[in-house]
């Protein structure tokens, strides 16, 4: 119930109409209870006696109860649909705003999918329990003691038939609720697992045509989607239980009631108009007991899909600002202080171990290495993307923990081995490096990054839409406008995470000598061409997690056994301009 209770916190101004609503409810509920005591009347009295004025007044009055409960209830539909979808407005925008929160080891904790089916179908199942579930746990309890309350008053005698019938309910709705509520967990963790399937096939399209593996994928889906109708099925199974175990109580009450009500009639202690009143009453309560029945069964669903919710938002983001953090980067200077590092706390090995590298303000660095050699994770820790486990890592004199996350973010910019263009123009997408940059701006940075040789082919320029996710353009352009994208923040650390192995040799020239043109920007290319960081100030080797060796060209070439081995198998008898090389 807390994780209830917390989501229900998030209702803010939407808590009067809530309250307005349950209100709304309770008046239409008493004009409901009120008709059948008027039929009484009615039948008893009116019909009987054939006075056509009193069943006239009777009449109007059951009619003005009948109008005043579909006008109140129309209102708390008005009322309880503006709470229900306020609420799964705000929760959605907190799970998304602490999302954002994350660093990379939080988002490791859950899967895309999950994170998708909680800002969705979880909130959607919390919006159908207003919707759908707010109604009945107002107007169940209000029903049923006014429904028993009035019985009493017509029948103390028939009224003793709920003493039996709630009680039989009440037990079958607690073996119900035992054996479905830890299905619903499972229900859910069924749907992350289709989601996860849809999007990988989705997000994949281009690889699963090219392979020729559609009918993998699909018989991929069908497994999973099986899995969900399988376990939907076992859920519901025994949920809908819930109404035969009603319906058999209900009716045999009904039995009971006309049995000794009859018999009570030919005996002259009860009156036609009675039973029939009474009959409506029991109808009423045993209609109220089925809501609070359903109710629970719905409460139940409710909780599992506020459990996930509540596992996103109570999570801790694991990197943040500290208190009094400094705004301001110096320069560019880059320290690895006994850098090791490892993506869990609980891993055997670290990722990074022992790094000691000093990187100036303004120098050109690039690093190479193996496949597996850590050469992203170690540039991921410079914006603080990953915390170091052991040691410093200092940008600009300062321990990058001691800056403010966004401040520090801001002087690095850093193009991601997986390149990432959003849904919109090029000119949207350039933006995010620079919100208020110019036209002029613009064309500069995208001249730099050589994007402006095929922006100038397109009809629209940079209003050019992209598609989603870069769609329309090929990954050496979707590189190209990426590398522009983070050159228009004006950071004071440029990181290229292999982010020209897509372009041609002759392109990536044109950007290495525009890069060199930044003066005070400290430059680290990550790279799988050798001759992407032959002209750099210096070169950091990376094997296996470990620094192994660090100097200019000239100098690995002579002294390095791993650069040597990675130059002669990339020049294959020529240098970088394809000179002849001596060996």
């Amino acid at each position: 119930m807390k994780d209830l209770q917390r989501i229900f916190a998030y209702l803010g101004p939407y808590r009067k109409d809530l309250a307005l609503g349950a209100f709304l409810v309770v008046v239409e509920s008493s004009f409901e209870m009120v008709i059948p005591v008027l039929m009484a009347g009615l039948i008893d009295t009116g019909v009987a006696n054939g006075d056509v004025a009193y069943i006239l007044h009777k009449g109007i009055q059951m009619g003005m109860c009948a109008l005043l409960a579909l006008l109140t209830g129309l209102l708390y539909a008005r009322f309880a649909a503006r709470a229900s979808y306020g609420l799964g407005a705000r929760i959605r925008e907190a799970e998304y705003a602490k999302v954002q929160q994350y660093a990379f080891s939080n988002l490791d904790h859950f899967e895309t999918s999950s994170l998708v089916t909680r800002l969705t179908t979880d909130v959607t199942v919390l919006q159908n329990a207003i919707n759908s579930g707010f109604r009945p746990v107002v107007r169940g309890p209000v029903m049923l003691v006014l429904g028993v309350g009035l019985s009493f008053w017509m029948n103390a005698r028939l009224s003793l038939v709920f003493f039996v019938c709630i009680p039989i309910l009440a037990v079958a709705l607690f073996f119900i609720m035992r054996k479905v509520a830890p299905m619903y967990a499972r229900l859910q963790a069924a749907v992350d697992h289709v989601n996860g399937v849809v999007r990988e096939g989705l997000v994949a399209i281009r690889a699963v045509k090219a392979f020729v593996r559609g009918e993998y994928e699909a018989e991929k889906f069908s497994r999973v989607n099986g899995e969900l109708m399988d376990t939907s099925r076992r859920t519901f199974r025994y949920a809908v239980l819930n109404l035969p175990a009603f319906q058999l109580v209900m009716y045999t009450s009904t039995v009971l009631l006309l049995w000794f009500g009859g018999n009570m009639i030919l005996r002259g202690q009860l009156q036609v108009g009675e039973l029939t009143g009474f009959l409506s009453y029991v109808m009423q309560v045993m209609n109220s007991l089925m809501m609070i029945s359903n109710v629970f069964l719905l409460l139940t669903r409710s909780l599992a899909s506020a459990r996930r919710i509540g596992e996103v938002l109570d999570e801790a983001p694991a990197l943040t600002s500290p208190p009094g953090a400094v705004k301001e980067i110096a320069d560019g200077s880059i320290d690895f202080c006994g850098v090791s590092f490892k993506y869990r706390p609980e891993a055997r090995e670290y990722a990074l171990s022992d790094i000691e590298l000093h990187i100036p303000a303004g120098q050109t660095v690039g690093i190479l290495g193996g496949t597996g050699a850590a050469k992203s994770t170690l540039v991921q820790l410079i914006p603080r993307l990953y915390d170091a486990s052991i040691g410093q890592v200092r940008v600009g004199g300062r321990d990058v923990r001691e800056y403010d996350l966004a401040a520090l973010r801001d002087a690095v910019g850093i193009v991601l081995q997986k390149n990432v263009l959003f849904s919109g123009t090029v000119r949207e997408n350039l933006l995010w490096g620079n919100p208020s940059a110019s036209e002029e701006e613009l064309w500069q940075a995208c001249r730099a990054a050589c994007a402006d040789e095929f922006l100038a082919r397109m009809p629209k320029g940079l209003d050019t839409d992209l598609g989603q996710g870069g769609v329309n353009v090929s990954g050496g352009q979707k590189q190209r406008l990426c590398i522009a994208r983070t050159l228009l923040k004006k950071p004071k650390v440029l990181i290229f995470d292999d982010s020209t192995s897509a372009v041609d040799t002759a392109t990536e020239g044109r950007i290495r000598t525009a890069l060199a043109g930044l003066s005070g920007v400290t430059k680290i290319i990550i790279a799988q061409r050798i001759t992407s960081v032959m002209g750099t100030d210096q070169i950091v080797v990376l094997d296996d997690g470990r620094l192994h060796a660090c100097g200019t060209h000239e100098q690995l070439l002579q002294t390095d056994a791993i650069y040597q081995e990675i130059y002669h198998s990339q020049m294959k008898g020529g240098d970088g301009n394809g000179t002849p090389v001596e060996r």
